[in-house]
């Protein structure tokens, strides 16, 4: 069984499907995800990775802090650490920590994540075309390419970047990555 977050995820995933009036297979011809996976996913038999949420978010033009979003119960100003929402992908051990969630009226957010050491995400398409992103490295090293441009990040140092084609995220095989994302 999946935990609270991943089953509410899943309910939401379902939701928004149907509130395009899409079936499993116009989905799976958007998102480029077979029609079994998400099938799987609408009913909670698995969580979806980070590659297959990419590819959601894109079907849907959102990003994945705003589906992720969709799925948190309340909205306060102050966000205590335990209640920041954190995700891992099932597949990689990627982790995405919400330290500032998305919220109306606002209009940046702030992500922390860690991506493990031999770890590779990409996304095929942005979910949301042009939005600004700032990346601070806190520790580790990643090779983040946007629109295949690579740019070798380690600790302290800053990627700026607005969100047009293509992304990969990839970490060494013996260092991982943590660092702080913020979306504007």
């Amino acid at each position: 069984m999946l935990d609270d977050l991943s089953h509410r995820l899943s309910l939401r995933l379902k939701e928004l499907r149907q509130g395009r009036g899409w079936s499993l297979d116009q989905l799976a011809a958007q998102s480029g995800l077979s029609r079994a996976t998400l099938s799987r996913m609408e009913k909670g038999e698995v969580s979806p990775t980070a590659e297959s949420l990419g590819r959601l978010c894109a079907a849907y033009g959102l990003p994945m802090s705003r589906l992720l979003m969709m799925v948190e119960e309340t909205f306060a100003p102050k966000v205590p650490y335990e209640r920041q929402t954190e995700w891992t992908d099932p597949e990689t051990g990627y982790t995405r920590r919400s330290v500032s969630p998305p919220a109306g009226g606002l209009s940046g957010e702030v992500l922390e994540c860690h991506l493990p050491p031999g770890t590779r995400i990409a996304y095929d398409a942005p979910p949301k075309p042009g939005q600004e992103h700032h990346l601070i490295m806190l520790d580790g090293a990643l090779t983040l390419t946007v629109d295949g441009v690579p740019h070798a990040l380690s600790g302290g140092d800053c990627l700026r970047y607005h969100l047009s084609g293509t992304t990969e995220f990839v970490t060494a095989p013996a260092r991982g990555a943590r660092y702080m994302l913020v979306l504007i």
